[in-house]
């Protein structure tokens, strides 16, 4: 009798054929097997405010330790909301319209679990965030990317409304954007928001960089334009904003209906998210706003540092706008595939970083793109430059 078992001997889901272990799995656990530095997986090397810590543990202290609200604890969905008012302008109920999720990563999932059926197209800007990919699959959808190309990295409005057909459900937008370091400008957001009024599609949105912008570049919520906020769901992580990626807090804010049903599906993957470390969340929003003017500004030059080592290497450079990370084209070098040239940079330099194949569809827009990343300390910038400048890199 046929079983799961016979499928060559492979008792894993369908529904995993096609997507691989993430990339970010894959690299770190080179770079510590090889002892490289790691400029490739965007993780800080230092924690954010001491207060904000001190706060997670007297929440231990005090007791809260059991399972929050699934919505979230009130203290947290009120400072939310009211970071939303305070930098935005974007009046939510935090009762109805704000909600707590375990990172940003699994209010992803959630929101394509909650707001995609099984043939539901799902526009996406590619280059993509992996988790984008397999979310969109375990839903049953079909992506539909529009490239990001290089070396500039911007949305072309025609590309946009090419990739809109019948079955579009929704558009999935990530700004500052993972891995281009590009903030859409606010002429690509009203390209944007036009397309998804005239067509009345809903808009999930990655913000999880929102504080993260460098130079005279601004950073513009997109259900902040005129006939957004019925129909924009936003996404973002105390991760990213505060240094504190292993707490894994994250919350979608926007519609009642399009926030229960990223909810609706929350409630089945990891229900409530941790206690003690929603408090000292929602300590760092009332009280730490300024760490991330302040870790925006160190980051610049951390971005100014990598950029300029890279430029050394005789490789292009993109000069990212925001986020953790800067790209650079390797063909220079001789390598016409990213993904061989970071297979072999830890042997030959003793540094990882991240092949942004991984993070397209169309191979010839991305094979030959590499990712580094600047949100480490300037020490092992500096490290990982030596490595690099001392290595012989050509193919």
């Amino acid at each position: 009798m046929a079983g799961p078992q016979n499928r060559q001997g492979n008792r894993q889901a369908r529904r995993l054929d096609g997507i691989p272990t993430t990339i970010f799995s894959t690299m770190s656990a080179l770079a510590v097997r090889t002892g490289s530095v790691n400029l490739g997986q965007g993780f800080p090397d230092v924690d954010g405010p001491p207060g904000v810590v001190e706060a997670a543990v007297g929440a231990l202290r005090a007791g809260q330790n059991q399972y929050a609200p699934g919505i979230g604890t009130p203290d947290l969905r009120a400072a939310i909301a009211a970071h939303q008012r305070r930098h935005y302008g974007l009046d939510l109920d935090p009762d109805r319209e704000v909600v707590v999720t375990t990172g940003a990563t699994e209010g992803i999932a959630a929101a394509l679990l909650g707001l995609v059926d099984p043939g539901d197209e799902v526009v996406v800007l590619e280059p993509y965030y992996d988790s984008y990919v397999a979310m969109i699959a375990f839903a049953g959808g079909v992506r539909r990317p529009v490239t990001l190309r290089a070396p500039g990295f911007r949305l072309d409005p025609d590309e946009l409304r090419a990739a809109v057909t019948d079955r579009t459900r929704l558009l999935l937008v990530n700004t500052p954007h993972n891995p281009t370091g590009t903030v859409l400008g606010r002429a690509e957001l009203q390209a944007i928001a036009d397309l998804a009024v005239a067509r009345d599609l809903v808009v999930v949105t990655d913000e999880v960089y929102e504080h993260l912008v460098f130079d005279d570049h601004e950073h513009v919520p997109l259900a902040t334009l005129p006939g957004m906020a019925e129909r924009t769901l936003t996404l973002s992580s105390a991760g990213k904003m505060f240094s504190f990626t292993g707490w894994k807090i994250g919350w979608a804010t926007g519609p009642a209906g399009l926030v229960g049903a990223l909810l609706g599906a929350k409630q089945w993957l990891s229900f409530s998210s941790g206690t003690p470390f929603q408090a000292a969340v929602a300590h760092a929003l009332e009280h730490e706003a300024g760490f991330y003017d302040e870790l925006t500004a160190s980051l610049q030059k951390r971005r100014d540092l990598l950029c300029a080592g890279l430029a050394e290497l005789d490789v292009d450079v993109r000069v990212p706008e925001g986020t953790y990370f800067a790209t650079t084209d390797v063909r220079r070098l001789g390598w016409e595939d990213g993904m061989a040239f970071c297979l072999a940079l830890p042997e030959r330099a003793g540094v990882v970083a991240i092949p942004a194949q991984a993070f397209y569809d169309d191979l010839d827009e991305g094979r030959h793109l590499v990712r580094w990343a600047f949100c480490k300390e300037p020490d092992v910038i500096e490290e990982g430059l030596r490595r690099l400048q001392a290595a012989d890199l050509r193919a």
